[in-house]
């Protein structure tokens, strides 16, 4: 039998003590923060980083689609890393999938005094990033003694008890093998229904667009596969037979699958079609219903899609195919001629054509337009126009996907200010 003298004893209670973590939040807003690797890692971490307002660098010869389509909210630097780097750096995380290049960046880190995190080995970092949630103004943090399930799991439990009143165990989530169709409303994580967060806290896999409100990955275990199925305007793809196999492929291997996506998946989201796949292949498929952005989005900056005495109608419409494409279903002349409110997704680059062609077709020149781009985001802005002047606006004013544009006098009920021509013809019916 061996024996520990006192000694011995503080020892190992100093040791203990070492790794003890001290919790603290960090004010991250324009400081510098790096993060050293391009991969489903650095995806997940990323746009926590953004949402907290720092200023990201990140470095890696190669990324996900994903982080290629945040290259306008970050530095990308697309190269190998080089410890100068950190230079002026509040935070690091190394987060390749070389254990010596996440080694080389904590050690630079270490010898400039800043702290780090290190995704491959908790000890060789000197912080640990936490299972993170957010219900209002509270942010709740987890640490599980690097036991990163119990954490997460922890977390939920209190994040779902704060938003539906229920303290419910996470091993009580629905976990069967098969997939789950979740619409993730129009960006911003607050507006995903309780459903789609229950779904998240459930999955084996989620198979993620880049419209869906990406700062939720964060909140995924390590155990969780995360694929990437970003589609880039202009840009790298993922095919729907290529998305409609993954989500199949792994339900089937027994796991619970989470297809994640901006808006609802039923409003040009290619669901249904999802939908069809698994049920042509037998496999189990639920759906959770997001808030489409053809309404939510113009509501949040206060455009109605309605209202009394205006338009007793709206139009929701796909911009992705111009007029007089062979393609189009649309009868351009018949959606002319209507007088109610006009809601265009994904329409950007086709936006003055489709302007040129309802003005031809009878709609009036001076109809008030308005572009709402990367709606909910930290980045939203509306740019206010007219059919006749909305391709020269979205020039001037550089105008990139993604965007919903409103055309309608309704727009000018909630712009007085931009369109007092139109409001006089417009006074609501009384009674």
């Amino acid at each position: 039998m061996s024996t520990a003298s006192p000694h011995d004893a503080a020892d190992d209670t100093h040791h203990e003590a070492a790794h003890h973590p001290y919790l603290a939040g960090l004010v991250l807003t324009g400081r510098k923060v790096v993060v050293v690797g391009g991969g489903h890692v650095a995806q997940r971490r990323v746009p926590a980083l953004i949402g907290a307002g720092a200023a990201v660098t990140l470095v890696s010869p190669e990324v996900t689609p994903a982080l290629e389509g945040m290259a306008g909210e970050l530095a990308l630097v697309l190269r190998d890393f080089v410890e100068t780097d950190l230079d002026g750096a509040w935070y690091v995380v190394a987060a390749t999938d070389d254990a010596e290049v996440n080694a080389r960046v904590a050690e630079a880190a270490e010898a400039r005094h800043t702290f780090c995190v290190r995704a491959d080995d908790a000890l060789g970092g000197t912080a640990w990033t936490p299972a993170v949630g957010h219900h209002g103004s509270v942010t709740i943090g987890v640490l599980g003694n690097r036991e990163p399930r119990k954490s997460a799991g922890l977390r939920d439990d209190i994040v779902t008890a704060l938003r539906d009143g229920q303290l419910t165990a996470s091993d009580a989530l629905d976990r069967s093998p098969g997939v789950v169709l979740v619409g993730g409303g129009p960006g911003d994580p607050e507006l995903v229904t309780v459903a789609a967060r229950h779904a998240f806290a459930s999955a084996d896999v989620v198979v993620a667009d880049r419209l869906a409100p990406r700062e939720l990955l964060d909140e995924l275990g390590p155990d969780v596969e995360l694929i990437d199925v970003a589609k880039l305007p202009r840009g790298r793809s993922a095919s729907q037979d290529h998305i409609n196999e993954v989500i199949i492929d792994r339900a089937r291997a027994g796991k619970r699958v989470v297809r994640f996506k901006g808006g609802d998946n039923f409003v040009f989201g290619r669901g249904f079609e999802e939908l069809l796949a698994c049920a042509a292949a037998d496999v189990p498929v639920t759906v959770v219903p997001g808030l489409t952005s053809a309404i939510s989005v113009p509501a949040l900056v206060g455009i109605p899609v309605t209202h009394r005495g205006v338009a007793h109608e709206f139009t929701v419409i796909s911009g992705h195919i111009p007029p007089g494409h062979p393609d189009s279903l649309v009868q351009w002349e018949s959606l002319a001629g209507l007088r109610g409110t006009l809601v265009f997704l994904m329409a950007v680059d086709n936006a003055p054509a489709i302007a040129a062609t309802l003005v031809e077709h009878g709609r009036g020149a001076a109809t008030p337009v308005a572009v709402i781009v990367d709606g909910t985001m930290p980045t939203e802005r509306v740019v206010l126009s007219t059919l006749a002047t909305l391709a020269d606006d979205l020039r001037a004013h550089e105008v990139v996907p993604p965007a919903i544009i409103v055309v309608g006098d309704v727009v000018a009920v909630a712009r007085p200010g931009r369109y007092p021509d139109h409001l006089a013809s417009h006074e609501p019916a009384r009674g």
